[in-house]
């Protein structure tokens, strides 16, 4: 914290105990707790602010603020949204709106946001700061570099925009001026903040690409480090997502699919064909949903929660499996009707198309899709386990119950492996069509390796599947491939050899993994 803010923190807190109904002094104070670790006190603070003024504009963007950094961000985007219906003028909720969706990964929507807030206040530093992290996500270098240099002007200190130059620097094949734009500015502050743990993993890039392994592993140790101070409250107060999945894998074992009824029919506002694309993150599920819809009849939805209602019935609780298990199709149309509801709710029409629905972790949910979907084709991605361990571990994810796992080596390996066994007992148990896809071979023989997803599939291949990079352009990518996918066939083998020793302690939970897939060699 600035030494005025400091200072206004201390008269506004006078000014609440001397029991002032101006909403302001509970918003600095509010602040400050969150700048120190404590979103609780602060939201607490803001609630009574809202009994006092429950339709100032401010107020209820500190509130979505706040929210977004305890991770409720369906609860954010309301108070948010609430801001706007009040005055639509308001840039700073405007600005929070987007934080909010690019919090979640809802890349174009979020970018309107930041737009609209420059119309409204063209000096909005966070919304500069946020089209330059959009732009250089999405290989817009010029925007970038252009919005990046304008918040950093009026704001040489924000941490997000000097993240978006040196994103430039790295696409430009500098990382030398990526290092420098990040390292001074991260160690000048010491509160955790989302920011912070974005820039430590793109610091921990920085020094990777200029062959520092070591200040790379703790650049990115110290980024987790961050991510995990964050959101300490949802680990503490959460079942951990490895353990989750291992509930899952057990339930299986009491699965009787020859006495499940025969499919039912699909309506005809379906799919003309169901794909699913699955694996583990940082696998190539990215990739391989942009080379089957550069297809053409081919449309696709990436990392949505296209099964949730379903999720909720039959795999919130310790029954739901059994309750899955024995459901009629009577009882199971109101969830399939519910998944295209969601495909729909994307945007995405799916009538007469193929549908690809790409979620790495949908392997949680292939007892689902063996219910629901029994037609459906299921290809699997594979990877070295060590590069994908490692990827996961130095890549920043938007927050969720896998990327809370993300934190260390070890938890990392932990969550591969209970979702590889789940996966593999699901597809050895349940009557589901699956084909594994090598990352590895994908990319060193890209003809060959579609040829054979195509026939699998029951799809016509073509060379338009060789120009998935423009389709990647054209799609937008909200996952953090966004980079690779953008430039074409990328090889990421064997990454995490200068990082062998940090590995060394989990080689134990992956080497049963690399030896059955073939990657011991």
């Amino acid at each position: 914290m600035t030494e005025p803010f400091d200072q206004m923190a201390v008269q506004a807190r006078a000014m609440i105990d001397a029991g002032t109904s101006d909403p302001m002094p509970y918003n600095i104070v509010a602040w400050q707790h969150a700048m120190q670790g404590d979103v609780q006190a602060g939201l607490a603070l803001l609630a009574v602010a809202l009994r006092l003024a429950p339709r100032d504009p401010n107020t209820l963007t500190t509130t979505a603020a706040l929210l977004r950094q305890a991770g409720r961000m369906r609860k954010a985007i309301e108070y948010a949204d609430a801001a706007i219906a009040i005055d639509p003028g308001f840039a700073d909720a405007w600005l929070e709106r987007g934080d909010i969706l690019l919090a979640g990964g809802s890349m174009t929507s979020a970018r309107s946001c930041y737009d609209r807030a420059l119309v409204l206040q063209p000096d909005t530093v966070g919304a500069l700061a946020g089209v330059a992290t959009l732009a250089a996500r999405d290989g817009d270098l010029g925007v970038a570099r252009d919005h990046a240099a304008r918040a950093l002007a009026l704001d040489p200190a924000n941490l997000t925009a000097a993240a978006a130059a040196a994103q430039v620097a790295m696409e430009t094949d500098a990382p030398a001026v990526a290092r420098d734009l990040l390292a001074g500015r991260l160690q000048s502050g010491t509160a955790p903040a989302a920011d912070r743990a974005v820039a430590w993993a793109l610091l921990g890039d920085a020094h990777a690409a200029l062959a520092e392994p070591a200040s790379a592993y703790a650049a990115y140790a110290r980024g987790k480090q961050e991510f995990a101070a964050i959101h300490a409250a949802q680990i503490a107060g959460r079942q951990p997502h490895h353990a989750f999945i291992n509930t899952i894998h057990d339930g299986l074992a009491a699965f009787a699919p020859d006495r499940w009824d025969p499919p039912a029919p699909q309506p005809d506002h379906a799919a003309a064909r169901h794909i699913f694309v699955l694996g583990y993150p940082r696998s190539g599920q990215t990739l391989l949903l942009n080379v089957l819809t550069s297809l053409r009849g081919v449309t696709g939805l990436e990392e949505r929660p296209t099964t949730r209602m379903a999720d909720l019935e039959y795999l919130a609780d310790a029954d739901g499996l059994a309750r899955l298990d024995r459901a009629d199709q009577a009882q199971l149309a109101p969830y399939r009707a519910a998944y295209w509801d969601k495909v729909a709710q994307a945007g995405i029409d799916v009538a007469g198309q193929v549908f690809v629905d790409m979620d790495p972790l949908k392997g949680i949910r292939l007892p689902l899709i063996a219910r629901l979907f029994p037609d459906a084709r299921i290809l699997v991605m594979r990877r070295d386990p060590r590069d994908v361990v490692w990827s996961c571990f130095r890549t920043s994810f938007a927050l969720s119950n896998a990327a809370l796992e993300f934190t260390t080596l070890e938890s990392t390996a932990r969550h591969y492996d209970a979702l590889m066994r789940l996966t593999h007992a699901a597809l050895e148990r349940l009557p589901l069509q699956v084909q594994f896809v090598d990352y590895h071979r994908l990319v060193g023989d890209f003809d060959a390796t579609t040829a054979q997803i195509c026939a699998f599939a029951g799809l016509e291949w073509s060379e338009d599947m060789r120009r998935f990079a423009q389709t990647a352009r054209r799609r937008g990518v909200s996952t953090a491939s966004a980079s690779q996918v953008r430039k074409g066939l990328y090889d990421g083998s064997r990454q995490w050899q200068p990082y062998g020793e940090y590995l060394a302690p989990v080689m134990p939970v992956l080497r049963p993994w690399i030896e059955r897939f073939g990657y011991a060699v």
